[in-house]
């Protein structure tokens, strides 16, 4: 993680800001405010500079009865709903939705949690989420050296919610290697489990906060 140099530089920034908008950093409701953005940047929206990928790449054998069971097509290996907090380079604000993972593998396995940790090293950067699903993608093809590969991301960008047309549109991009850019029926197998009723949506939603607990006396 950084140092206390880049800490401090990071807070000097904010109070630069919050000088320019007129604040006053130094009022009671603002004093923490520079130390807490630091923190909350280096330590969790864009810790992704600071974690390589690399150190997630314990394999398992295929026949390893320790190795967590995730949801199997034939020789498909799927991991679904995997928590994607991002940040948008352009405005930087937050992207937040789910990564589903399918591979092929070629005798030997990722341990289940490993997909999370990969997924949270490239996407807790500024990123954009073409570019975040390819780089899943690239990395778990060479780095693993499965059969084939194939990244699925939705997720709601908080800059079309907040700002600009301020609607909750929600994108989905796909990013396939090996035998699931050849077998259109791979990927045809992978997008109908992905995105099966009451999966997906619902939970991006739900992660998200952008839906309420409905009332059940209405």
């Amino acid at each position: 993680m950084g140092g206390p140099e880049l800490y401090r530089r990071i807070e000097d920034l904010v109070r630069q800001l919050l000088l320019a908008i007129g604040e006053d950093p130094e009022r009671e409701g603002l004093r923490e405010t520079p130390r807490r953005v630091a923190r909350m940047l280096i330590e969790e929206l864009l810790s992704g500079y600071f974690d390589d990928p690399r150190r997630y790449l314990k394999t398992f054998s295929v026949e390893d009865e320790e190795v967590a069971a995730p949801i199997r097509i034939g020789d498909v290996v799927v991991v679904n709903d995997i928590p994607v907090r991002s940040m948008c380079e352009h405005h930087m604000l937050p992207i937040i939705g789910l990564a589903h993972i399918a591979y092929i593998p070629n005798g030997r396995v990722l341990g289940l949690s490993k997909f999370a940790r990969i997924v949270n090293a490239f996407s807790r950067r500024l990123q954009i989420q073409e570019r975040l699903t390819e780089q899943i993608a690239d990395f778990i093809y060479s780095e693993i050296s499965p059969q084939g590969v194939m990244v699925v991301i939705e997720a709601y960008h908080m800059c079309t919610i907040v700002r600009g047309v301020r609607e909750p549109m929600k994108m989905v991009t796909v990013a396939t290697r090996g035998r699931f850019s050849e077998d259109p029926a791979l990927r045809s197998d992978v997008l109908t489990l992905v995105f099966s009723p009451r999966r997906g949506l619902e939970a991006i939603l739900s992660l998200s906060g952008l839906r309420g607990t409905s009332n059940s006396g209405q």
